[in-house]
């Protein structure tokens, strides 16, 4: 019997993006995904019963400061309860490239990325070659290490509880690249790779994006 199609909300805000690419990205991705792309005020503006339809949420936002529910116009909801309730559900999440790097003054946020620090430094059009470290996940199982373009990051790497499945070797970029956590009841895999169509044409990278979030689903892509 085949399964249902997951409801995955693409949550975006604080930062640019090539809209078409990005739509064009997520449409590529397998039929088991029905993807709902809104903004954070969309997104915080709908009722817990409607966000919680949601099997899986990948966060594509980069708002620093800690989210609020006060001094915001009627739109917008409350981002700050929207985004506590996370993990009091299976509900997965799933924190894609800059999105790593919001909310740098709330604690909860380093919790769920296990980026307790999260100042950084950046660097375009790197050619980076992704090192599978755990081939036997469901994530990169069956995967061998590929070379590609992207933004990379220097900031601090992931703490205590983070599984790593993805590294770079390279001066200008963290060493962690993709990794799993757990936060509550959700399973939650972040991935720093994502900034634009460079990368989200390369097929390893759609590849681990959409392993990434059946496995946030608890749906493991074998």
């Amino acid at each position: 019997m085949s399964l249902s199609p997951l409801r995955v909300a693409v949550v975006t805000g604080g930062h640019s993006f090539d809209v078409p690419n990005f739509h064009g990205l997520f449409r590529a991705l397998s039929p088991e995904l029905d993807i709902y792309i809104q903004s954070i005020d969309d997104f915080a503006a709908s009722p817990e019963a409607v966000r919680d339809r949601y099997d899986v949420v990948v966060f594509y936002l980069m708002m620093l400061p800690g989210p609020s529910d006060e001094g915001l116009p009627w739109y917008a909801g409350k981002p700050r309860t929207a985004l506590a309730h996370l993990g009091t559900t299976k509900q997965g999440i799933v924190v894609l490239h800059h999105a790593i790097l919001a909310y740098r003054e709330w604690p909860v946020w380093g919790e769920i990325t296990g980026l307790a620090e999260r100042s950084f430094g950046y660097h375009m059009n790197e050619t980076v070659t992704s090192h599978i470290v755990d081939p036997s996940h469901p994530i990169t199982q069956g995967l061998a290490d590929w070379t590609m373009i992207d933004e990379t990051y220097t900031t601090p790497e992931p703490g205590e509880g983070s599984h790593l499945l993805i590294t770079y070797d390279h001066p200008r970029s963290m060493k962690s690249i993709a990794w799993t956590r757990q936060y509550g009841n959700a399973r939650v895999f972040c991935y720093q790779a994502g900034h634009d169509n460079q990368t989200w044409v390369d097929a390893n990278f759609r590849l681990v994006l959409q392993r990434g979030i059946l496995w946030a689903a608890g749906r493991d892509s074998r």
